[in-house]
């Protein structure tokens, strides 16, 4: 057993993630005993377990940004990241907005070299740490700085993005909600990501379980609109329930 959890830390170490199925194969064993080995492994506090397979433990950034939203559900975030770096392909390009689960795909951008991406962002935080990076072509997108993430907004913004068209967009939001779509609280960023939305062939939604439900005050679009929605393996069981039954492309990292 020693011996096995040793090898899976030893691929986690190398690749940064691993899969159930390949490990299994690998190791010559059943799926269950390496499920068991993984949750075993994640109470140790040695990995982070996802929805088929587990993640390498990654230092959580420090804090050098105020926003205290990017230092909260940090293991969630980083698994949904980790899931849309899935749907990222080498020499994609695309847009990742001003939202603290999109920052952690920055992040994991900027650990994974292995794919060439062009990266437009309206997000400060996001620039940050893509800029000067050999395998990311990164644009930033002009305008005056506000919000509480740290990003550029408003028409200028808005027409900026415009001249873009991208591959696919990773957007966060406020609130998920089935009854009328994704949600905002605020109109500038309604604005911001609409403008994302009209510039991207596939818009992929990042948020967390927490975003499920509740109220808003805004309407970014219906769900018809978003190509997917990747959230984490705590979503409530009623919401994925309910987006089998809609054809809701709910994908649980």
């Amino acid at each position: 057993m020693e011996e096995r959890r040793r090898k899976i830390l030893q691929e986690l170490e190398e690749k940064g993630k691993v899969r159930v199925n390949e490990l299994s194969a690998e190791l010559g064993c059943s799926e269950v005993t390496i499920r068991n080995d993984i949750k075993c492994m994640e109470r140790a506090g040695l990995l982070i377990r996802t929805h088929g397979g587990a993640l390498k433990i990654e230092e959580t950034p420090q804090k050098k940004y105020s926003a205290e939203s990017i230092y909260r559900n940090t293991d969630k975030k980083k698994a949904i990241a980790a899931r849309a770096y899935e749907c990222v392909d080498d020499r994609d390009t695309i847009i990742i907005d001003d939202t603290s689960t999109g920052f952690y795909l920055a992040l994991h951008i900027k650990q994974h070299a292995e794919k060439r991406i062009a990266v437009v962002t309206n997000s400060l935080l996001v620039g940050n740490e893509l800029a000067g990076l050999d395998h990311v072509e990164l644009y930033m997108v002009g305008g005056p700085v506000g919000g509480h993430l740290a990003a550029t907004m408003g028409d200028e913004a808005v027409a900026d993005i415009s001249r873009f068209h991208v591959d696919k967009a990773f957007i966060g939001v406020h609130g998920i909600n089935f009854d009328v779509g994704i949600t905002s609280t605020a109109s500038p960023q309604v604005q911001v990501k609409q403008a994302i939305m009209k510039a991207s062939d596939k818009v992929i939604v990042l948020a967390d379980s927490s975003k499920f439900g509740g109220g808003y005050l805004s309407v970014i679009c219906p769900l018809r609109d978003i190509y997917q929605i990747i959230t984490d393996e705590e979503v409530d069981e009623e919401y994925s329930e309910r987006a089998e039954r809609e054809q809701i492309p709910l994908i649980i990292a």
